[in-house]
Formats: C-alpha cells, sequence, structure tokens
C-alpha cells in the first residue's frame, strides 16, 4: 500500500507548497482528540490504542538539538495562532509514528471481545521484531525536517527520508507488521500511507470561513520561519511498541518489544 521513494518525496514536497496552505484551510475540523473546558481549557479526551513509535522527546536524547528547534517553533505557532485555534500537545510526547496499529472504537471493541488481546498484540510484534533481522544494519534511518504539514485536525513537521535506503528499511518493518497474518487476525490492518511527520498540535476553534485566507497566509509565513530552523536532521534508531490512553503520552513496560535499527 505505501508509495515508492521517489513517489512520497513528490508527495512531502506537495505539502510544503504555499498553495497546499492555501487550500487546506478550507478544510479544517476541530479535532475530537481534545475539548475545551472553562476553567481548564482544552484537555485531552480518551484516545486509547497501541502503536509503534521512536521513543518519545523526553527520552530521545539522540534528536535533542531538533527537539528543542521543535519545541520553539511550537511556541511560535501557538502564539501566533492563538490559544482558540492551536492546541499544542507536551513537547516530551514528540515523536515519529512508525506503523498505527489500533485505536479508539477500534481498540475498546477488540479488547472488550478478547480478553487476551492485549496480550497478543505484545506477543506478536515482539515476534515481529525478532524476524526483522533484514532491517537491523546497526545503522539509524535519516530524516530531514520538511516543513511545514497541516492536516485536516492537526499541525505537524513532515519528514522526508534522505535516502531511498533509509525509506526502505521503514517500509520493510511496516510491511513484517501490516503483512502478518496473526495481527490481521486480531483486527490489525493498514488503514494509511505512510507520512513521516512528528505532531506538534490539533485544530481547537475552527475561525470563520472570511478568515481563512488569512490564515493559509499565515501558514506560508510560519513555514518560512522553520525553513530557518538550523537543526532539521532526525534520527531513528530504535522503534518501540508504545501504549497510549490520549494523545498527550506515549508509555511502554520495559518487557515491551523494541526493534533497533
Amino acid at each position: 500500500m505505501d508509495e515508492n521513494y521517489q513517489t512520497y518525496l513528490n508527495r512531502a514536497m506537495r505539502l510544503t507548497l504555499p498553495e497546499t496552505y492555501r487550500s487546506q484551510v478550507q478544510h479544517l475540523q476541530e479535532s475530537p482528540k481534545f475539548q475545551r473546558h472553562a476553567e481548564k481549557g482544552w484537555q485531552p479526551t480518551p484516545f486509547p490504542g497501541y502503536t509503534i513509535v521512536t521513543p518519545p522527546g523526553n527520552e530521545e536524547t539522540g534528536n535533542a538539538a531538533l527537539y528543542e528547534s521543535l519545541k520553539q517553533y511550537q511556541q511560535q505557532l501557538a502564539q501566533q495562532l492563538g490559544a482558540d485555534l492551536f492546541v499544542p500537545v507536551p513537547p516530551e510526547s514528540f515523536h515519529l509514528t512508525l506503523a498505527d496499529l489500533i485505536w479508539d472504537s477500534a481498540y475498546r471493541d477488540t479488547s472488550q471481545h478478547k480478553p487476551d488481546f492485549e496480550v497478543q498484540l505484545q506477543e506478536q510484534i515482539a515476534t515481529i521484531f525478532r524476524q526483522s533481522q533484514t532491517v537491523a544494519e546497526g545503522k539509524p534511518l535519516h530524516f530531514q525536517a520538511l516543513g511545514l504539514m497541516v492536516m485536516p485536525r492537526a499541525i505537524a513537521i513532515c519528514l522526508a527520508p534522505a535516502d531511498e535506503h533509509s525509506y526502505d528499511r521503514a517500509l520493510k518493518l511496516r510491511r513484517a507488521v501490516f503483512q502478518n497474518s496473526d495481527l490481521i487476525g486480531l483486527g490489525i490492518e493498514q488503514q494509511y500511507y505512510f507520512t513521516p511527520h512528528i505532531t506538534l498540535g490539533y485544530f481547537g476553534t475552527i475561525p470563520a470561513p472570511e478568515a481563512l485566507t488569512t490564515l493559509g497566509d499565515r501558514f506560508v509565513q510560519l513555514n518560512q520561519q522553520w525553513l530557518e530552523q538550523e537543526a532539521n536532521v532526525f534520527e531513528v534508531k530504535r522503534a518501540e511498541l508504545r501504549k497510549f490512553d490520549d494523545m498527550t503520552h506515549y508509555y511502554r513496560e520495559p518487557n515491551w518489544a523494541v526493534f533497533t535499527f
């Protein structure tokens, strides 16, 4: 299902073009992953599931420079977009998703009908990681933080693989996960193309239609601000099975599967 290297690069480049930002603002939606409370402001809503990600920002020292740049840039977004529109995620939760597994209603339903679902999932991911030795070469994958990425419900930094080999190794691990018959039997299936990115926050209250043109121009300016950043290289050394209860925290038990590239 995933694209070849050149097709992805072409798509990623289009995501950071001015005309894309100006078009995308017409399709913005308030994210259901956060709700606004009168006293506490935006709060995360329950959204449980499992995923395969890089170690989150507060645990990943190898990308400290980039994460610091992302943190500062996130603050710029918050200042320029305002608290009504932009709901930032905690910087310590920054990560790259390598494979979305199961979430929200699918996770709730499967957990309810298969009492041993989580144990089976954890065991199958551990087996897949052990069997994926052709991807483990003892050297990290390299990505470049390309630019601002505006999705219907979220804002992120789009990542482009620095070379075709890094991209192919990421896809091999994804195929090992999504083509595994035991995982498919647990109800896990691939639903999205691989679009590597680091989410910075979600959309809150969407502006009135007459304000969207101005917002599109603002995203163009914000992307230019990112391009002026110096730290833009992201290394992927590990992929980990993680669980989440909402979009602010990704955690794991010490014995859960880890894949080292």
